[in-house]
């Protein structure tokens, strides 16, 4: 007959109790103010859906901690999917600077657009240093041929006490200053 140790048996304990104590916690992303306009080139312009990394991607928040773990709670996470959610928002802010006819894809007018953005996010994290960051390449392809791909690295601080809401509260700043980078370095 097996007997079963008390230490693993507490751990299986724990590890289930966590599970289940509170209910888990969405958070939405605030919209941030767009800023002053953007003259462009394009009167539409579809947005395809950002590209993430896995763990950005997830519903969870995650974080990177000093040491370069990533590392999220099960209980906080993104009010939506994070894919959908930022070309939606990158979409927003992009119409509201430009005041260009702007859409996520798929494209929902008759005619077509001027122009095309895909976003690749290679690293998008909280750090322990109190930042967002978010870097990777975006592309502007146009019916003209005028293509342009640019990488770009931002970063924004994370107010308050660095709380899940703070982090979506930072989401929402960076996807904005991503739309006025594309803006006025690729899109005029």
């Amino acid at each position: 007959m097996t007997t079963l140790r008390p230490l693993p048996l507490l751990a299986v304990t724990v590890l289930l109790s966590a599970c289940f104590a509170g209910p888990e916690q969405r958070f939405a992303v605030p919209t941030a103010p767009a800023g002053d306009h953007v003259a462009v080139a394009f009167g539409s312009v579809v947005v395809r859906d950002l590209s993430l990394p896995d763990y950005a991607s997830s519903q969870e928040i995650f974080t990177r901690d000093a040491g370069g773990a990533l590392t999220s709670n099960p209980k906080l996470l993104w009010a939506d999917e994070p894919v959908r959610a930022m070309t939606l928002e990158l979409s927003s802010y992009l119409s509201r600077i430009t005041g260009a006819r702007v859409a996520a894809e798929p494209w929902p007018f008759t005619t077509g657009p001027d122009a095309a953005i895909e976003v690749r996010v290679a690293d998008m994290v909280a750090d322990a240093g109190g930042a967002l960051r978010l870097s990777g390449q975006y592309f502007v392809a146009t019916e003209g041929g005028r293509n342009r791909g640019r990488l770009f690295d931002l970063t924004v601080p994370i107010g308050g006490a660095g709380t899940a809401a703070d982090i979506a509260a930072a989401r929402g700043l960076i996807v904005r200053d991503l739309a006025r980078t594309i803006a006025t370095e690729a899109l005029r």
